[in-house]
């Protein structure tokens, strides 16, 4: 994917919370009636279905609440339909403010979580299907989801047929650069700490570059990103 200035164009890449409600039964209670047996059925069904609903609220609080992300683009050139959609991180630092709309993300849940991104966020650039992957630098999200233009591009390689004006299927976001990471951390040390942290515990033995490989838009916990964050100021593991 690719990332593109927002005018001229620019390239990129690429959860809703339900809420169930429950209508409670209208009970009267100006009678001293003892309850028919069908009535105190209907209430305890009602009683159940209560307790299903906080169970289910339960597991919705529990879910982590991200407020950091990797997003992962190609730093080395690369052409559809005679398109070079290379974009690493040094592209977004030459747009004008250092910012780029990250554009022609076309995963239903890449997107979504572009979706859940909010304004201020950190993001960590990730250098992928190049030589040496992992992530060069932070950027911070500027601007929160919106219609991504190049769904309704015919001359463009994220052009989508079946998206419409009317109810467009992707989004995106805008995003401006940081700075460099202290060093760069490679795919292949990420990966030996993910493998010494599912064996013995520890960040990042659920990250999502391992457990959602292929997602180029990425979820990262507090303690995940801290965790990498902090792998600037040691040697290569």
């Amino acid at each position: 994917m690719s990332v593109k200035e927002m005018a001229p164009k620019t390239r990129a890449r690429g959860g809703v919370t339900k809420k169930s409600v429950i209508d409670e039964p209208n009970v009267k209670d100006d009678s001293e009636e003892i309850p028919t047996k069908s009535t105190t059925r209907k209430r305890k069904a009602s009683s159940s279905e209560e307790s299903r609903t906080l169970e289910k609220t339960k597991e919705v609080d529990k879910q982590p609440q991200y407020c950091h992300w990797l997003m992962k683009s190609e730093p080395e050139s690369r052409f559809e339909n005679g398109i070079d959609v290379k974009f690493g991180i040094e592209d977004l630092k030459a747009l004008p403010n250092h910012t780029g709309c990250w554009d022609g993300v076309r995963n239903y849940q890449a997107r979504n979580f572009m979706r859940d991104m909010k304004e201020g966020q950190l993001a960590f650039f990730y250098h992928s299907n190049c030589k040496e992957p992992g992530i060069a630098g932070i950027m911070i999200i500027v601007k929160e989801a919106y219609v991504d233009h190049t769904q309704f591009d015919k001359k463009d390689v994220h052009f989508d047929a079946s998206s419409k004006q009317s109810n467009p299927k992707w989004s995106m976001v805008d995003v401006q650069y940081q700075r460099m990471t202290a060093r760069f951390i490679s795919l292949a040390e990420l990966k030996k700490y993910h493998l010494q942290h599912m064996a013995n515990g520890g960040p990042l033995k659920d990250m999502a570059l391992f457990t959602r490989a292929r997602l180029s838009v990425q979820p990262l916990t507090n303690e995940e990103f801290n965790f990498v964050l902090s792998l600037e100021d040691k040697d290569p593991l």
